[in-house]
């Protein structure tokens, strides 16, 4: 046979710890952030139905759930909340005794070391279902912002690590960093959304948070899929106010954005690893129709190689114990 020239990659395949020797990327718990949905109410852990082995919890069920996140050692959680009233301004998003400010509380008093990320939205706490103030059928920006800065500044107080604002209003990095500075919080970071798409993949997180618009869409405040620059100009602008973090959500559809923001930008990214993303894998792996472990650690894997920093994920406790070898 002619001698053929070629390289023969597959010796750095040869067995399993010289694949572990060449490995680029790696997966680790202090890597993950995970979600937790409260609720007003007691003796609550419900079910979210299209999110397999995710809940909704009351502050009596929730020691509980925190308890087993740190005892897995990841990090890091956010707190998502639902409150028994809404109204056309979100008022129970800054009430100083709101969902989120008392889990929060709880939470630093039981595990002072765990960071806890508030999301600083309106969505679930306004009767609309808007991020904002809305004025008709119309969400109003400015308006929206004085009520995302109190929001933020209550939750600062109640001792979040971070702020992590969702709502996609122009200059809401700005307001906060602002209405922070002012009260004393200055060395309170703030995790922006910083590219969030106006996504299909949301629809579960709308049934775990009661959060779904009561009309219209979020397509004038939440960028449209079919879009790449525009990341790079909301991203410029939310580091010019401010942000400490940015975060791109959804993750999976957009692994493309994940690698131009790292290549254009230093601060720490967080891939959100969205509800429906979850949900399709779960739905698959009940089905019998994959395997649901090495499915998940693909997945998070390529959004860690896409160049995300973090990974906000809903699979966080089931990775945590993988990692372990469980």
């Amino acid at each position: 046979m002619k001698e053929l020239n070629f390289r023969r990659h597959r010796r750095l395949r040869s067995s399993q710890a010289m694949r572990s020797m060449v490995k680029e990327t790696y997966l680790h718990k202090e890597d993950l952030i995970y979600p937790i949905f409260v609720m007003e109410g007691e003796n609550i852990k419900n079910p979210v139905s299209s999110m397999p082995g995710v809940f909704q919890f009351s502050l009596d069920t929730l020691n509980a759930e925190v308890d087993e996140v740190v005892e897995l050692g990841i990090p890091a959680v956010i707190l998502f909340g639902l409150p028994a009233e809404k109204d056309a301004v979100g008022t129970g998003a800054f009430h100083d005794h709101g969902i989120v400010q008392e889990a929060t509380r709880q939470v630093k008093e039981r595990h002072p070391e765990l960071i806890v990320i508030a999301d600083t939205c309106l969505c679930e706490f306004t009767d609309h279902g808007h991020c904002g103030v809305v004025e008709g059928e119309k969400i109003l920006n400015d308006a929206s912002l004085d009520v995302l800065g109190r929001t933020a500044v209550s939750q600062a107080k109640a001792g979040a690590d971070i702020i992590a604002p969702s709502n996609m209003m122009d200059g809401f990095v700005a307001a906060i960093r602002a209405a922070l500075d002012e009260a004393g919080f200055e060395d309170v970071p703030i995790m922006s959304y910083a590219v969030k798409y106006a996504s299909a993949y949301y629809g579960p997180f709308r049934e775990a948070a009661d959060g779904a618009p009561q009309f219209g869409d979020r397509k004038t405040y939440q960028m449209d899929p079919a879009n790449r620059l525009e990341a790079f100009r909301e991203a410029d602008s939310d580091i010019e106010e401010g942000a400490d973090f940015l975060i791109i959500k959804p993750a999976l559809s957009y692994l493309d954005i994940i690698r131009d923001v790292r290549n254009n930008y230093t601060l720490p990214i967080v891939a959100y690893n969205v509800s429906g993303e979850y949900a399709m894998i779960k739905a698959a792996a009940q089905n019998g129709w994959i395997e649901e472990k090495p499915v998940v650690m693909e997945t998070l894997l390529g959004m860690k190689r896409a160049g995300a920093d973090m990974i906000l994920t809903y699979h966080a406790k089931d990775v945590a114990r993988w990692l372990e070898g469980k």
